[in-house]
């Protein structure tokens, strides 16, 4: 076992969690409270996970309705943050995009059991790189149409429509999302060992079989998240998603 659970594990936790906090204060980072709400959520959430999911792999209507929560939360999150408007239920659209056709090529191929315990981790992991790339893009994109609205504009006088305009200004930010992914995927086993391949190692899997999984891993993301940003992108070309005021 990598960590034992004991009382020194949550002194230690939450020693590293105040020094977050009083770092981003200090620093005027301005998320001192959002770091602390972050880790007391985690912690909250965790522990009603780590307590369900046994029952909830067993149990297929169960199992539906956990990946279904999952896909809620990260489209809320997403949308959130892009946008502050009623626009914001569009990030189901590039997570879904990316996420479903990747896992139904998985379990159709037979390379991802049916099963509980294999279906949420990596139904899991690819959900949390399809938010990540739709925040991401998303927020660039949308900023970029706001600093840039001069070249928009110049975009429309020239006779472009609207989507394309808005496309030769937001595509350039937009294709940043893709850079945390690839960076990851190119330095993997030389900067970081990542958490799926140390955790096969630590279940008793071959170096050989830990190295597949994240493999598999790696490219499976790079797609998902090249489908999150080409749609999200998409979206934002065609007005969408914006963050036009339109009401609660």
């Amino acid at each position: 076992m990598l960590l034992p659970v004991n009382p020194t594990l949550g002194v230690v936790l939450a020693v590293l969690l105040l020094a977050a906090v009083a770092v981003a204060a200090l620093a005027r980072l301005g998320h001192a409270r959002a770091i602390a709400l972050a880790g007391l959520r985690a912690a909250v959430q965790l522990a009603a996970v780590s307590a369900l999911i046994g029952w909830v792999v067993r149990v297929l209507p169960a199992l539906l309705c956990f990946l279904l929560l999952m896909f809620a939360v990260a489209v809320r999150t997403a949308g959130r943050r892009i946008t502050a408007n009623r626009t914001w239920w569009w990030a189901a659209a590039p997570i879904a995009a990316g996420v479903v056709p990747v896992v139904g090529v998985l379990l159709l191929t037979g390379l991802l059991p049916p099963r509980g315990l294999a279906v949420i981790p990596v139904v899991g992991i690819l959900i949390g790189g399809a938010l990540t790339a739709t925040v991401l893009a998303g927020r660039r994109a949308l900023d970029q149409l706001e600093l840039r609205r001069g070249e928009f504009e110049a975009g429309l006088a020239l006779g472009l429509l609207d989507r394309e305009a808005r496309m030769e200004v937001a595509r350039p930010a937009a294709s940043d999302a893709l850079l945390p992914g690839l960076d990851q995927t190119r330095t993997v086993g030389l900067v970081t060992l990542p958490g799926a391949f140390v955790g096969m190692l630590l279940g008793g899997a071959s170096p050989v079989q830990a190295g597949a999984v994240q493999l598999f891993v790696l490219v499976a993301l790079l797609a998902v998240q090249a489908v999150a940003c080409a749609v999200v992108l998409e979206l934002i070309a065609r007005g969408t998603i914006h963050r036009a005021p339109t009401g609660r």
